[in-house]
């Protein structure tokens, strides 16, 4: 499945275990503006659940979608606020 967004910014996490992916998610979301989107690029599996509670519990951020690749895994986060 491929996704569909205008992705304003692209933060490549590959490498970083938890906690440096919502670390720099955070760090980078803090840098964009209402409405742009964010792609996160990591390769740790516990970034699927990470991010995604991240996001819930977030005031300003959506979690858009995630995909879930053969090495890498993908998050597209909204900033709404």
């Amino acid at each position: 499945m491929s996704v569909e967004f205008d992705i304003a910014e692209t933060l490549d996490v590959k490498g970083a275990s938890c906690p440096m992916p919502v670390v720099k998610t955070k760090s980078a979301i803090d840098d964009l503006s209402e409405g742009e989107v964010l792609e996160v690029l990591a390769t740790d599996p516990g970034s699927m659940s990470d991010l995604d509670g991240w996001a819930a519990g977030t005031d300003g951020v959506e979690m858009l979608d995630q995909e879930e690749g053969d090495e890498v895994y993908k998050h597209y986060v909204r900033k709404t606020e």
